[in-house]
């Protein structure tokens, strides 16, 4: 996690709409392809440290266009800007507790003792793909929105309620009576918070903002193989490069990833993935390509395409910048010293015995 400062607003607003121009670097000239540095086989060096953190969310309003203009991503920009120079605000230590079981607030923790926002990095600026603030990662179909999950889809996403997938968050307390049996399994806490995966897809594939905190991904390459290391929690993925996929018996957290080059773009195909990482409700027979192309000195161009056809009525794609950082990678000590999951469990189960005094009282 990181603590960023986070300036006045004035200049903040100043920085934001110079960061709407994009650099000279981030765009060759027209007419004029980037040819980027090559490693010793001659393809494209994609080496580096990259910044995932965005504000551009997977999907976008219904309606709503995929590229904001320049006054609409600075009035946005600004505002979480604002929002989070409040949240870096000292805080009263002689405040009132909170009401018991949470004041309402989004997220998992409803303002009862979770992280303060001075310990998250949920990114600050929308993504820029070929010079334009973009509005959604989706870019296919055209309405940046994912497609409609087929009848067995809707079956199995409904039936996850409660239970681990790839791109869940530290989930919420749905309460006894909507999901009974979520505090009563340690297998049925959320990946990210078992310390398996990183919240939010962030290990993918696809690899995406988890809109949180840790969001640095670093790549390094060779002739027979790419890794990509994430910085939340652990996660290595190893792309075996113009390999063939294992026999389906092979089943991983990170699925198989084999890749090829096309041109200057390295292609990552990744199939083999277990039954337990369901991303977004997919199955094990999800299937993601994903390319990777420097676009200039600072920045590669992330797109994937997701198929499940026993999920979705179609492939759907996405895509956005990976800026490159000189930030360093932190470990992620995920269980070191954490004694949240024992807690979890021995409070529904004190959960339990209060429901049935008050139930034996009536």
């Amino acid at each position: 996690m990181r603590n960023r400062f986070v300036a006045c607003l004035p200049a903040m607003a100043a920085l934001l709409l110079l960061s709407l121009v994009p650099a000279a670097a981030q765009t060759p000239k027209p007419g004029q392809a980037y040819n980027p540095p090559r490693m010793a086989d001659g393809h494209p060096d994609l080496q580096g440290v990259y910044d995932l953190a965005t504000i551009t969310p997977m999907e976008r309003a219904a309606g709503s266009k995929l590229v904001l203009t320049k006054e609409e991503a600075l009035k946005q920009e600004t505002a979480r800007a604002g929002q989070r120079e409040r949240g870096d605000q000292p805080i009263d230590g002689n405040r009132a507790a909170p009401p018991k079981g949470g004041d309402g607030s989004p997220g998992p923790y409803g303002n009862v003792g979770g992280y303060n926002s001075g310990w998250l990095d949920p990114g600050s600026t929308f993504t820029v793909v070929n010079g334009e603030k973009r509005a959604s990662l989706v870019v296919d179909p055209a309405d940046g929105r994912v497609p409609p999950r087929t009848p067995d889809g809707m079956k199995r996403i409904t039936a996850l309620y409660g239970r681990p997938t790839s791109d869940a968050q530290e989930s919420n307390d749905p309460g006894l009576e909507t999901a009974p049996g979520a505090y009563d399994d340690p297998e049925r806490r959320p990946l990210g918070e078992r310390c398996i995966l990183g919240f939010g897809s962030t290990s993918g594939p696809p690899a995406l903002p988890d809109y949180f905190y840790n969001n640095l991904h670093q790549i390094v390459q060779t002739p027979d193989s790419v890794m990509i290391l994430t910085e939340m929690v652990h996660d290595v993925r190893t792309v075996r490069m113009n390999a063939r996929h294992l026999p389906n018996s092979f089943r991983f957290w990170l699925g198989d990833s084999v890749g090829h080059w096309e041109g200057d773009t390295l292609v990552v195909d990744t199939t083999n993935f277990n039954d337990k990482t369901s991303f977004y409700g997919a199955t094990e027979n999800l299937h993601v390509i994903e390319r990777f192309t420097r676009v200039d000195a600072q920045h590669l161009l992330y797109r994937f395409t997701v198929d499940d056809p026993a999920t979705w009525t179609k492939p759907w794609t996405g895509e956005y910048a990976w800026p490159a950082t000189n930030q360093h990678v932190y470990e992620y000590a995920c269980h070191e010293a954490n004694y949240a999951l024992g807690d979890i469990l021995r409070g529904a189960r004190l959960r339990d015995k209060d429901a049935a005094t008050a139930k034996a009282s009536r």
